[in-house]
């Protein structure tokens, strides 16, 4: 009697199978549901919008040299591959370079959407490049910027985007390429400036330059349409706006006279004195104005802004302060001492790239040193996850633990 009763005890303790299924789908209900990365989840995102100051250009050249490109190229041959599989470009001639600032580390993950040549609409070159500006551009698998962030971040838990825009609207590789010509064109004893030419100034009409205000604006007001789409508030994330660094010195600081062809058949800066004076004092002020008017003109309270004007002074292209690696006894860039003693510019090259690994469209933008410094500076703006912003300038010799030169945000 006491062994059936105990074998029905048994019986009425094991759950029946329907019963079980009821209890799991149960369980299974009130579980906390298990969430792919996205807003407010997983592990932190820094991603960096707009042109080729942000995109990574030249960012293979530590240095310039006239001897082997060999003794400066610090990023080989993959430097602008950023395709999944390393192989490539995902964009053709964006330059994604693995030296580009977005790449802070720490713990922090990165994702470069910036393009070479971009304006904060999407165009194709003249050369058949496309170039996906700050918009929602899609067509063909081509797309915008803004639609990338926007489709990126809704699987990416994105707390700051970066962006760099403006330039090309003012048509800075235009406005170069008239100065080199210029500058070539003309003798010593009577030289053709640039900062007259008409094709220069109409970019720096007041109405060409409220047009271009308006455009960054707008950009940026995309970005943030793109983020709250994605499932951002505004209080979740940070929108980084910078500026641009200043490539050349004043006339007073090139290490080489105007007479002659020296300043751009061995320094690769072929500008009139009076041309950099230009750029520095009036281009350079303007175009930085209206990135940051365009920023505080979106109205948004999580936009920060970033001053990048002075950050490569005393390492800028041709300065007297920096030269060559043939010109300072630097073996190469691994050498000691060699951010210290040259440039973080890349030089102006035109047919010397025939034949060779470099491109005219690295000319005047920051190169690897250059590209490490602006990393430093976007790595103190994280400021380990409560983003700021401020003036980043150099603070001392020498590289920091992470290989970058020393600089300081105010």
């Amino acid at each position: 009697m006491s062994t059936v009763i105990a074998r029905a005890r048994l019986r009425a303790a094991r759950p029946r199978p329907r019963a079980l299924l009821a209890a799991l789908a149960l369980l299974l209900l009130l579980a906390p549901a298990a969430r792919a990365d996205g807003p407010n989840s997983g592990t932190p995102w820094v991603a960096t919008l707009g042109d080729s100051y942000i995109s990574g250009e030249a960012g293979r050249w530590a240095g310039n040299t006239n001897g082997s490109a060999a003794n400066i190229d610090a990023g080989g041959a993959g430097a602008y591959w950023d395709n999944a599989t390393r192989t490539g470009e995902a964009v053709t001639r964006c330059h994604r370079s693995t030296a580009a600032e977005a790449h802070i580390g720490g713990g922090v993950n990165s994702v470069n959407l910036a393009c070479s040549g971009a304006r904060t609409s999407t165009f194709t070159d003249s050369d058949g490049n496309f170039k996906p500006g700050l918009d929602f551009y899609s067509s063909g698998g081509n797309v915008g910027q803004a639609l990338a962030l926007q489709t990126f971040a809704a699987r990416n838990n994105v707390k700051l985007v970066a962006i760099s825009i403006g330039g090309n609207n003012f048509n800075f590789a235009s406005i170069i390429q008239t100065c080199l010509t210029d500058w070539l064109l003309s003798p010593s004893w009577w030289p053709d400036y640039c900062n007259d030419d008409s094709s220069v100034t109409a970019n720096f009409t007041a109405a060409n330059v409220r047009t271009v205000t308006s455009a960054i604006t707008g950009a940026i007001l995309n970005v943030r349409s793109a983020m709250s789409t994605a499932g951002y508030a505004d209080g979740d994330y940070r929108i980084l706006v910078q500026d641009y660094e200043s490539p050349l010195p004043n006339g007073s600081g090139f290490r080489y006279g105007e007479s002659g062809y020296t300043r751009q058949d061995t320094g690769g800066c072929g500008f009139w004195n009076a041309d950099a004076n230009w750029a520095n004092s009036t281009a350079l002020p303007t175009i930085s104005r209206a990135v940051h008017d365009a920023a505080t003109a979106t109205g948004l309270t999580n936009v920060l802004h970033m001053y990048l004007g002075s950050a490569f002074n005393g390492r800028r292209l041709c300065e007297n302060t920096v030269g060559l690696l043939e010109e300072r006894g630097v073996a190469n860039w691994r050498a000691a001492g060699a951010v210290d003693n040259t440039e973080w510019v890349n030089m102006i090259r035109t047919v010397s790239t025939l034949g060779s690994d470099f491109y005219i469209q690295e000319s005047l933008h920051p190169n690897w040193w250059g590209e490490k410094a602006l990393r430093n500076c976007l790595r103190q703006a994280w400021n380990g996850g409560a983003p700021r912003g401020g003036t980043c300038t150099r603070s001392a010799t020498g590289l920091n633990a992470n290989g970058e030169p020393q600089m300081t945000l105010r």
